[in-house]
């Protein structure tokens, strides 16, 4: 009953969920947690180089992840460079919403001339007043975008926010259909645009819903994913990735061959 109140009293519903975001980034109890830069470079330099850029928000910089190596980016960058001299770019922000990322980040990745870009965007529009319509615009734009200019590029899905321990009981069902409504939207553009996502959701995710963090799913903020969560990002990112260096075969090929006849 309360949520179907909130779906059809729109503007009351965008004010609880205001105050329940307020609320989440106002917790004295908790701590607050630095982003980090997973910025790395990987593997034997006698492969064949390649470069990826990340963009998007702290579902990237991994606020609270330690060792750094346990974050999704970072496991990515190591499954890549068993057979890659991996050069990883991280261009993601905290609380980057597609606008901002379209903004500041888009250009500056494709000035980078990167072989691959992942993209992870959605949860902060998702959680703030960004409607669904003006999100999906953007991502649009954002990977078409990226597509015109890098051969490879792959995108995350967003998975269930309601479970998050930091918010308040009251915000959570909201933010899980929120969330939902916004993975459908990377769903229409993924497929729309021909780009590969992630699954986010499925029995295997149901491990987030760890209310008292008992699990170790979160990290200290009871907000940003641990390392332990990160591995699971990691392994739904890893058939992307495959199926993206199926599109970059041709030319990891051509400076495999390259490298072997410079030698």
């Amino acid at each position: 009953m309360f949520l179907q109140s909130l779906t059809k009293r729109p503007l009351a519903a965008l004010g609880i969920l205001l105050s329940q975001v307020w609320h989440t980034g106002h917790r004295p109890d908790l701590p607050s947690l630095t982003n980090q830069n997973p910025s790395a470079v990987l593997g034997d330099p006698s492969n064949p180089p390649l470069r990826v850029v990340l963009l998007g928000d702290s579902s990237i910089t991994a606020p609270g992840v330690h060792p750094l190596d346990n974050c999704w980016a970072r496991r990515v960058g190591h499954h890549l460079a068993e057979h890659h001299h991996v050069t990883l770019i991280n261009l993601a922000s905290g609380g980057t919403r597609a606008a901002d990322l379209l903004k500041y980040q888009v250009p500056v990745a494709i000035a980078h001339s990167p072989d691959m870009a992942l993209v992870s965007v959605g949860a902060n529009d998702a959680l703030r007043s960004v409607a669904v319509t003006d999100y999906e615009r953007d991502l649009t734009e954002i990977l078409t975008k990226l597509a015109e200019h890098i051969a490879a590029v792959g995108i995350t899905g967003i998975g269930d926010l309601g479970p998050l321990p930091r918010l308040p009981t009251i915000g959570r069902a909201w933010a899980r259909v929120r969330s939902r409504s916004f993975d459908r939207s990377i769903a229409r553009v993924a497929h729309k645009l021909d780009i590969p996502r992630t699954s986010t959701w499925g029995p295997v995710w149901e491990a987030f819903v760890d209310p008292d963090n008992k699990n170790g799913m979160y990290a200290a903020d009871l907000f940003h994913a641990s390392g332990k969560g990160h591995a699971f990002f990691a392994t739904a990112w890893f058939d992307v990735i495959d199926d993206l260096l199926v599109n970059l075969e041709p030319q990891i090929n051509a400076r495999r061959a390259h490298l072997e006849s410079s030698t």
